[in-house]
């Protein structure tokens, strides 16, 4: 078991980089707020969002890894995810960019259909 327990989730560096963004999104957000300025505010949320797309792009470029335990040579966030290419199960950003489907078949759990394949 890891030194993180059964669940090993955000110890990334996708993880963290995305905290990172989120938080000072949150806080530009929140200053917004407080100085009652809808600009400031929409630059917070538009800095959220930036965050989302940034751990996405991490995640698939191998520097986010599936939750759940691995071997003691994966417990360090610095390590890059060999895996990423073909996805990860049941993960929905992998999905969304069209990785699930190889990662279930390794699995051995049924395709899903993708969306528009009935014509």
């Amino acid at each position: 078991m890891s030194a993180h327990g059964d669940v090993d989730m955000g110890h990334t560096v996708a993880g963290w980089t995305g905290t990172s963004i989120a938080t000072l999104g949150f806080g530009v957000a929140g200053l917004g707020i407080v100085a009652v300025s809808g600009p400031l505010i929409a630059a917070g949320v538009a800095v959220i969002a930036l965050s989302v797309i940034v751990t996405w792009v991490l995640h698939l470029a191998g520097w986010g890894k599936p939750s759940g335990p691995r071997p003691a040579d994966q417990w360090d966030w610095r390590v890059k995810d060999l895996t990423a290419r073909r996805g990860h199960p049941d993960c929905v950003g992998c999905w969304i960019a069209g990785r699930r489907a190889a990662a279930a078949a390794e699995v051995g759990k049924p395709v899903p259909e993708t969306v528009g394949a009935q014509l």
